[in-house]
């Protein structure tokens, strides 16, 4: 795959169409346009719809033929309580506070001293709160009605995203540091996890590595990522994978996440593009490796 010379035509260019999207410019353009211009803006590549090989790429077409209304509970962070209730059990939720409609119905005063609110229609809109006492409060009300008024179907055209009722919703604080355990699945089945460490402490600790279902540390790596020291196999592991098989069935790809913490599994979220299929990998083998585990239906 050809990428553009990195030029300062082509590297202006590519920073003012990421501009013009942030600003909602763009949001007039066909979801098949705006992906073609803003994955060369984001990737360096044409994409192609037509034969896509490399896991970005298919995670593009997949945006614009694999939309189905169901995905649209699926990745609200309120509504899916109901889906993992009725698949796996409400067991393995985490347990919540409350949940909003605006900033003004937070009652401040009456939130734990460990909270964490999240936006339930998008994604990195957090606010991770260990110490009540040392919350700056008007920071965390700008902060979520900012993200209050993002729809983030406009940045990634990911249908799913389109349609949620946008909503604050308090979960209970599980410990610092989480470990994310990020289940990739291709047709039901687990074949990599991602895991994320310190993302929620300084972002210069925070690491990204990849596994294998043997629990094996692999080569695979994005740029800008670090990577961590060996991480220790869940103890629970085996339920994991049973349940990112049960969560991921009948989907084409999705990513499963989960935490394990004191000695219980939670459910974290259900992601149907990852990185919004753009985040290119150190190695261009790997990009077309999981590309090669996509397999796409006949485009009607």
């Amino acid at each position: 795959m050809k990428k553009t010379p990195k030029t300062f035509l082509s590297i202006f260019m590519r920073k003012s169409v990421k501009f013009l999207s942030r600003k909602g410019l763009l949001n007039g353009l066909s979801d098949e346009t705006y992906l073609k211009l803003f994955f060369w803006a984001k990737m360096g590549e044409k994409l192609d719809l037509e034969a896509p090989k490399t896991y970005n790429e298919k995670i593009q077409w997949l945006k614009l033929y694999d939309r189905k209304e169901a995905y649209t509970q699926q990745v609200d962070k309120y509504e899916v309580r109901a889906y993992i209730s009725e698949k796996i059990g409400s067991d393995y939720l985490v347990p919540i506070h409350g949940v909003y409609d605006s900033v003004e119905e937070i009652d401040w005063s009456n939130l734990p001293e460990k909270f964490v609110l999240k936006a339930t229609h998008g994604s990195r809109s957090n606010v991770i709160c260990d110490n009540k006492e040392k919350l700056d409060v008007e920071k965390a009300k700008k902060n979520l009605n900012k993200w209050m008024k993002r729809n983030w179907y406009w940045y990634g055209r990911a249908y799913p995203y389109k349609n949620i009722k946008p909503r604050i919703i308090c979960e209970e604080f599980l410990q610092d540091n989480i470990t994310d355990y990020k289940f990739m699945c291709f047709n039901g089945e687990p074949k990599q996890i991602q895991v994320h460490r310190d993302r929620h402490n300084d972002l210069a600790s925070k690491t990204l590595d990849f596994y294998d279902m043997n629990w094996n540390l692999t080569d695979i790596s994005r740029p800008n990522e670090k990577s961590g020291p060996k991480t220790e196999k869940p103890k629970r592991f085996d339920e994991m994978v049973a349940i990112a098989k049960t969560l991921s069935a009948g989907d084409i790809h999705v990513r499963v996440d989960l935490y394990e913490v004191g000695g219980k599994i939670f459910f974290g979220e259900k992601t149907f593009y990852s990185s919004s299929g753009f985040a290119p990998f150190t190695e261009k083998k790997d990009d077309y490796l999981l590309g090669s585990w996509i397999s796409l239906p006949i485009k009607k």
